[in-house]
């Protein structure tokens, strides 16, 4: 085993781009520094790369630009909590002025800035429900509230010139998370129009044209089953849906071009991108000639749709943002792959990585899998695994730079990630067939994962281990549980471990996706819940257990991890916690490589058959 996998963690590199909204070629580059995120502005115009040193405080890696460049607006909270108000931040001084003042806290489901005007919107969810608010970037006006719901409501997006606003909503749909897009006048809060295709079929917005006094909204479709582009006119009723008959999988839209004449979409068949472009005007969709690799990466529950995202630049210039299980984030031309002539951040860097190849694998009932596996270098025979599993579960595992799936490989540890039942990318069946019986098909889809590892002789049978964060964390212990042998440990970050111990310690957003996910709420069916609770299995828990928890978690609260551990030590078990102060997420190099020592040590701690709460790391 080697000592040169800290390279993976300690290089420095971009996490994402995100371009500004107003004149000129402004973009926000959020790059990863030993103590967590922090932010660079990129001028093209200018040909600058400036360091946002005095922007210290607040969510980075979801900040955005205002209009005119000199504020990014970001969420304040209680050490990761993810509970606070939005603050507009000057990037000259690093002052920071409370936009939200009198509002109770909140936790942040959507935030976009008008492309012509100093206004924003937010969505928030709070203990009254679902809310969309307008605020003035500079502070010079009180928060305008457009629209409230009990209901789930995300996402809310605001017209270039500030006239309307739009908010993914499911009032036509309660308690079920297929969205309609609904739209307001932000002058009388008026509800103007609601593009639903019906309740088994959801819609949900992308962005308003960039052009002022355009009122089109880009939005993505799934009258077919799949995603699709859809570009809608409120105000005069129309749509034109993007539809082409011949491609499998989901066509995700992503961007407008500046004059709103083209549309930038990722067509994803069996979990693979591919990058195209729509005219509008002439109804032709082309391909992008590009290196294989992911070219977006879909978030769920958070500020924005997407982690990072390719997307236009000036006039009908593409920017594909690139990454590889073995290369980070790199900016291409999306006219050929040379790199585009950009800042000094974008280096390309070879870290001697492993790349990772695409299988599909059938699970027990005989749907589709997709899995991503790689051994390490010049490996033939079976030897340890890491299976991982994503969060969400709304979430998926693209082709993207992973340290972590690195470090395993450079130590002779075979990695694989599962995009189990619930993955986003590869339709609404398959990203709803977890539900509402939580936790049975993921399983069945888990084993089959290891079933076809060991077939292929890439891992060896007993010595296969699971990892995840959030609801890969709670699979991860759910696994260990109820496919006792299955596999030689588990390492869980910030899992839900009892969900009905967690209801009620989560925020408000997130128990409305819960309800929504199990279709009831604890009291209408405890049974549901307490079936999917690891904590229910403790008793045939056999393999050790490690859990990586947050102190200040709304998602994956404290308490029922304590009491998961206690439960499972109760029952005989080896486990160890680690307790980290902050939210849901950690962040920084730095810690991200702590983490991973740890596991390291875990692993083979275990492959010496040494118990992990005796093991020295």
């Amino acid at each position: 085993m080697t000592r040169n996998w800290h390279r993976f963690f300690t290089a420095e590199r971009p996490l994402a781009v995100r371009r500004g909204r107003g004149p000129g070629d402004r973009s926000l580059i959020v790059v990863e520094s030993d103590e967590g995120p922090r932010l660079t502005l990129w001028d093209t115009e200018h040909g600058t790369v400036r360091p946002l040193s005095e922007v210290t405080s607040g969510d980075l890696a979801q900040a955005v630009l205002t209009s005119d460049g000199g504020h990014v607006l970001s969420l304040h909270d209680d050490n990761g909590s993810e509970v606070g108000h939005v603050h507009a931040i000057r990037l000259d001084d690093g002052v920071s002025h409370d936009l939200t003042p009198d509002l109770p806290l909140y936790t942040l489901r959507g935030m976009d800035v008008a492309a012509r005007a100093d206004r924003a919107v937010i969505t928030c969810a709070a203990e009254d429900g679902f809310s969309l608010w307008m605020l003035s970037t500079d502070g010079s006006a009180g928060p305008e509230l457009l629209l409230r719901s009990g209901n789930e409501a995300w996402n809310g997006l605001i017209s270039a010139d500030a006239r309307l606003a739009c908010v993914d909503t499911t009032d036509h749909n309660p308690g079920v998370r297929r969205f309609a897009v609904t739209v307001v006048d932000t002058v009388t809060g008026a509800v103007l129009a609601c593009l639903s295709d019906g309740p088994e079929a959801p819609v949900r917005g992308v962005r308003f044209s960039p052009v002022p006094g355009d009122d089109r909204v880009l939005a993505a479709t799934e009258r077919t089953g799949f995603a699709r582009p859809c570009v809608w006119h409120p105000t005069r009723g129309t749509r034109v849906d993007i539809d082409p008959s011949h491609l499998r999988g989901d066509l995700v839209p992503l961007d407008w071009s500046e004059d709103a004449t083209r549309v930038l979409a990722v067509h994803v068949d069996g979990g693979i991108h591919r990058v195209m472009e729509a005219d509008l005007e002439s109804g032709e969709l082309r391909p992008l000639d590009h290196p294989p690799g992911a070219y977006f990466e879909p978030d769920v529950a958070d500020t924005h749709c997407h982690l990072w995202a390719s997307h236009y630049g000036p006039g009908h210039t593409v920017r594909l943002l690139h990454q590889r299980f073995d290369s980070p984030l790199r900016v291409l031309n999306g006219d050929g792959p040379e790199n585009l002539p950009g800042p000094e951040v974008f280096p390309r860097q070879d870290l001697d990585g492993v790349r990772c190849r695409s299988a599909a694998v059938r699970s027990a009932d005989g749907t589709s899998l997709q899995l991503w596996w790689a051994r390490p270098r010049g490996v033939k025979e079976p030897v340890p695994l890491v299976l991982h599993l994503h969060g969400g579960p709304n979430l998926v595992t693209v082709d993207r730079y992973d340290p972590a799936a690195q470090a395993w490989l450079d130590n002779g540890v075979a990695y694989a990630s599962l995009n189990y039942r619930g993955s986003v990318t590869f339709g609404r069946r398959f990203r709803e067939g977890f539900m509402p019986h939580i936790g049975d098909r993921e399983l069945e889809d888990i084993e089959a994962a290891v079933r076809w590892l060991v077939a292929e002789g890439v891992a060896d049978p007993g010595k296969v281990f699971i990892t995840g964060a959030s609801y890969g964390g709670f699979l991860s212990l759910l696994a260990v549980g109820r496919l006792p042998g299955l596999f030689a440990g588990a390492l869980a970050h910030v899992p839900m471990a009892d969900w009905l111990a967690g209801y009620e310690d989560m925020n408000p957003a997130l128990r409305a996706a819960c309800s929504s996910f199990f279709g009831a709420r604890p009291q209408d069916d405890v049974e549901r819940f307490v079936r999917a609770s690891p904590i229910t299995y403790v008793a045939d828990v056999v393999a050790p257990v490690w859990i990586n928890q947050g102190t200040h978690d709304t998602r994956t609260a404290p308490n029922q991890v304590r009491g998961y551990v206690e439960a499972l030590r109760a029952a005989g078990g080896n486990v160890v916690v680690d307790w980290y102060s902050g939210g849901h997420e950690t962040s920084g190099r730095a810690k991200a490589l702590s983490e991973q020592n740890t596991m390291l040590g875990l692993v083979r701690a275990a492959l010496r058959q040494q118990p992990w709460d005796q093991a020295l790391l």
